[in-house]
């Protein structure tokens, strides 16, 4: 389902890819994808250490959910991201522009002290509105 970019000249430009706010139609099923972490199906951890890396493999995880449910990473509408390292939102944004195309989802960025393993550096759930 087609979501748009409300832009306003009340706000100042985002820092980084995100939409202040998306709009979609109201119609159509939407899915909840629980936080996703760095977790691969075979259950080992990509890129520990490494944020770009997790990020990649976070987006990879969204990705599955959303395709599976019948949508793409286009229908994703919103994101909630939580890292363990506030210094590592310019790297966690590169990633994301590779996976969300504009209008990017709206978005909220959190910086927290303990994830359920001292191994992940950043989780994000999404929802997302599809035909």
């Amino acid at each position: 389902m087609p979501k748009k970019q409300i832009v306003s000249p009340k706000l100042r430009q985002p820092s980084g890819h995100f939409s202040h706010a998306t709009m979609v139609e109201a119609r159509g099923r939407m899915v909840f994808i629980s936080g996703m972490t760095s977790r691969r199906a075979d259950g080992s951890i990509a890129g520990i250490g490494d944020i770009e890396a997790q990020t990649r493999q976070v987006c990879e995880n969204l990705k599955a959910a959303v395709e599976e449910a019948g949508g793409t990473m286009d229908d994703i509408c919103r994101v909630d991201c939580y890292v363990r390292n506030m210094e590592h939102f310019d790297i966690i944004h590169k990633v994301r522009r590779e996976y969300f195309k504009a209008p990017a989802p709206a978005s909220t960025m959190v910086e927290i002290t303990k994830m359920t393993s001292p191994d992940y550096l950043i989780e994000i759930n999404a929802i997302a509105v599809l035909d």
